[in-house]
């Protein structure tokens, strides 16, 4: 049965008498400590807090000698008591509570400053498990529940970054803090812990590869609020969920304007398909517009990487993102500026090549510090109404199948590079998905479309396009492979393929008319492989 309020009204200015401090990152806690004893406020402390604080010669009494009990278990019991807890809770203007804590004299506590134990910076660092679950922090995310629920008495403070605006207040305020500015704190205070029990239960799932547990939350902090989303009618902000893997959250914006909503979306697009090529085996480069790609290369030089990528589709790529799996170089980014760019985002850039990007000021220039592990396992999630749609990470590579020939004629070693290669593309473009690819290049790209034939079309009429701006008398998808990113149900995708002048095809393979398409392979002496894995991308 639900608890029925006593509809006592919140005042709207609160004296800080007593404060409670008691926090792990101690960034600016001495600051705020001598201001609060410079307005005469108790403090009380506890731990590292409480040496930290008696160490600079401020009064301060430890919270062992309020609950005259002492801290145990290595600290994990030290805050959870009536006395500290009665404190945080009572509401001043009720009798009975003002009844009760004379009774068991307690003391009301008016400011909370608390901050956690790094549980989410232990996880990221893939601390072992007993050192995790030591770090998941009790007495703390209580403390700020019990003050943000009576923020109608309790100013509760979970952010080193909110201590400014709190001795702005208290200075305003002659020593007190208004009721919006504690509703305030005290919704920051709800998220943190919400964030905080997130990143908990999403560790104990992975850890015990619990895939659906019936509870699933997902936390992030800010990092900036953008000035629209998609749209400019839309608001938007992005969030980060502290995973340590390097891209867009990440990265170093080392010049240009603010990123927006859309070039956050089709920049991480960029990053985990260059990824998907391992820096020591071959420079790579992938040109990504509206988070599908239009060109994607890989080449001996990053420079004739990217060059060859921006061949696929030149007219594409005007304004689009570039990624590279390398130090982005002088030569390649003296290249690069001649187009026009949204974003660069690579490992690390060279002092020559910031000098050479920094004559286009309003280029975004991004350094990930490192490239994201294609690999590695995760979740992604997406809303719908009502709901949150969440799965593993699509982390399949396809040198690790196991690929099999199914056609009469088994594919050459170049064209099975060149399958593999258009595959690793097909997987971060948008279903339907067709990709040409010849040489480590890609050669066309069909995206999105209703109808597999459509997007085989497509990507073969870019390939015509892209031959006649280059000079060439015939299109790269002469003497290709295609890829696509699940099976072809009809044989009419894959003659639309062999039409655009495909010879080898790799594909999942799975279609009840698999042998009607192989049949067709067979018939126009183009080889195919299955492998068994589809990548749908919408």
């Amino acid at each position: 049965m639900a608890v029925i309020s006593k509809k006592i009204p919140a005042p709207d200015k609160i004296e800080i008498k007593t404060a409670l401090l008691s926090v792990f990152d101690k960034t600016g806690i001495i600051e705020l400590a001598r201001a609060l004893s410079a307005r005469g406020v108790r403090l009380l402390s506890t731990g590292g807090t409480y040496k930290a604080i008696a160490a600079e010669g401020l009064a301060v009494t430890d919270v062992s000698e309020v609950t005259q009990f002492p801290e145990i278990m290595d600290g994990r019991v030290k805050t959870l008591h009536p006395k500290v807890h009665g404190g945080l809770l009572a509401i001043r203007d009720d009798a009975e509570h003002q009844e009760a804590m004379k009774a068991h004299g307690i003391d009301g506590i008016d400011l909370l400053v608390v901050n956690l134990y790094p549980f989410e910076d232990v996880r990221a660092a893939g601390g072992d498990y007993p050192t995790t679950v030591e770090n998941i922090d009790i007495g703390g995310p209580a403390m700020i529940r019990a003050s943000a629920k009576n923020h109608a008495y309790v100013t509760v403070i979970t952010d080193p970054a909110d201590y400014t605006e709190l001795t702005e207040q208290l200075s305003a305020n002659t020593g007190k803090t208004a009721y919006a500015f504690r509703q305030r704190m005290a919704a920051k205070a709800y998220a943190r812990t919400a964030a905080y029990d997130a990143a908990i239960s999403n560790w104990f799932a992975e850890a015990l590869s619990i895939d659906t547990p019936r509870y699933r939350t997902i936390g992030g902090v800010l990092k900036e609020e953008m000035r629209y989303g998609e749209n400019p009618h839309q608001k938007a902000a992005f969030y980060v969920t502290g995973e340590k893997r390097p891209g867009v959250s990440t990265a170093v914006l080392l010049q240009g304007k603010q990123l927006s909503y859309n070039n956050i979306n089709d920049t991480d697009a960029a990053y985990e398909l260059v990824a998907e090529f391992l820096p020591e085996k071959s420079p790579a480069c992938a040109i990504i517009k509206h988070a599908n790609p239009c060109g994607v290369a890989t080449g001996p030089t990053l420079l004739e990487a990217y060059k060859r990528a921006l061949a696929c589709d030149s007219v594409s790529a005007f304004g689009g993102i570039i990624a590279l799996n390398q130090t982005l170089d002088a030569e390649t980014a003296e290249e690069i500026i001649k187009l026009f760019t949204e974003v660069i985002i690579a490992p690390d850039v060279t002092d020559e090549a910031k000098a050479i990007v920094a004559r286009k000021p309003n280029l975004r220039l991004l350094s990930a510090g490192g490239l994201p592990d294609a690999r590695a396992a995760g979740i992604t999630a997406k809303t719908v109404s009502g709901g949150l749609l969440v799965q593993s990470r699509d982390n399949g590579m396809v040198e690790d199948l196991e690929l099999k020939v199914v056609t009469n004629r088994a594919p050459t070693a170049q064209e099975l590079e060149d399958m593999k290669f258009a595959f690793k593309v097909g997987k971060h473009v948008k279903s339907n998905a067709v990709v040409y690819a010849k040489d480590g290049q890609t050669a066309g790209i069909g995206a999105g479309q209703m109808s597999r034939v459509d997007s085989a079309r497509i990507a073969a009429l870019k390939a015509d396009e892209a031959a006649k701006a280059l000079g060439l008398a015939i299109p790269m998808t002469r003497g290709s492979a295609v890829a696509s990113e699940a099976f072809l149900p009809f044989a009419d995708g894959l003659l639309s393929m062999i039409a655009a002048g495909a010879t080898a095809v790799i594909q999942p393979g799975g279609s009840m008319r698999d042998q009607e398409v192989i049949d067709a392979a067979n018939e126009h002496n183009v080889a195919m492989v299955f492998t068994g894995m589809r990548h749908f991308r919408h």
